[in-house]
């Protein structure tokens, strides 16, 4: 259980961490490239080694943890332009119920009970979703300002409405990747090589594009996204090793385990934005947290 709780909570941070630097205008690329590179040092220290060596390039889930690095810094460009370009909202929506994905895969690939009140727990747990991140039509997506179609400005491309299809799809296939992994390679003496060495992929995949960035002059060496991506990195390595954790904790579960992390993290950064950021909230919004909490309770004893 407190494996469960710290990616929850941890996980949430992140969530805060990342408005904070937004306000702080700190590039969030750059930042989330040394936060990849910030997990790579944590990690290694906390494993007491780095482990990459003749011996880990041959383990099976070697190739596993390079397309999880890949994945890592795919989708978090895909979050930063959907978010730019369509909306916080629409994106945040797509983001969690991907929750679905690898509810499905784990009751298709490991034959894990499937009962009506956990399946009506998902279902409520989709529409808690998107009413607890739903705003107000003058803060919604219908123009990239989210203000509707000023005069003279170009209406929106229905067609950018693939992205959050692509976030929704990338983010669940990674959860059910987590999982099948988990499943079927990892223990208590290989689990922090494998986080590490994915972490490396994704911050080799990360200074590459950076770099290509920089040279082209497409962007500019944002000084304030270093101590922004340690700040981020250092609880982002533990939030997917408590997940990880949570998964080896809870064997033959993880059609319960996985939508109740995405579900906790959507009530705890809702919960912080009103606390921290003074946001308000709709009578939706109140609606969706009833129904999350409704649909955790459902998914658990379920």
């Amino acid at each position: 259980m407190l494996y469960l709780i710290g990616c929850i909570l941890i996980t949430a941070y992140l969530t805060i961490s990342f408005k904070l630097a937004e306000r702080w205008n700190v590039n969030a690329f750059q930042a989330i490239v040394f936060n990849y590179i910030t997990c790579v040092v944590t990690g290694s220290l906390f494993n007491g080694r780095f482990p990459l060596d003749a011996v880990t390039i041959r383990e099976p889930w070697f190739k596993w943890a390079a397309v999880m690095g890949a994945t890592f810094i795919f989708l978090f460009n895909i979050v930063a332009f959907t978010s730019r370009r369509i909306g916080v909202a629409i994106t945040a929506v797509a983001y969690k119920l991907s929750l679905v994905i690898p509810f499905v895969f784990s009751i298709w690939l490991y034959n894990e009970q499937v009962t009506f009140l956990r399946v009506a727990g998902v279902v409520i747990a989709l529409l808690g979703v998107y009413f607890t991140v739903r705003q107000p039509r003058a803060d919604r997506v219908g123009h990239p300002t989210g203000v509707g179609h000023p005069a003279g400005k170009p209406r929106f491309n229905k067609w950018l409405l693939i992205w959050p299809a692509v976030l929704f799809a990338g983010s669940g296939l990674l959860d059910t990747m987590i999982k099948y992994v988990e499943q079927l390679y990892l223990n208590n003496a290989n689990r922090n090589d494998f986080l590490v060495m994915a972490f490396v992929f994704a911050a080799g995949f990360g200074v590459l594009l950076l770099a290509f960035e920089l040279l082209s002059g497409r962007q500019r060496f944002n000084y304030r996204s270093v101590p922004a991506g340690i700040a981020i990195g250092l609880p982002n390595y533990f939030s997917i090793w408590c997940m990880v954790a949570a998964l080896k904790q809870y064997p033959g579960n993880s059609s319960a385990i996985i939508p109740i992390i995405n579900m906790g993290i959507v009530l705890s950064g809702t919960l912080a934005a009103v606390f921290l950021f003074r946001e308000r909230l709709t009578v939706l919004n109140c609606i969706g947290i009833i129904l999350s909490l409704g649909a955790i309770a459902l998914i658990t004893f379920g």
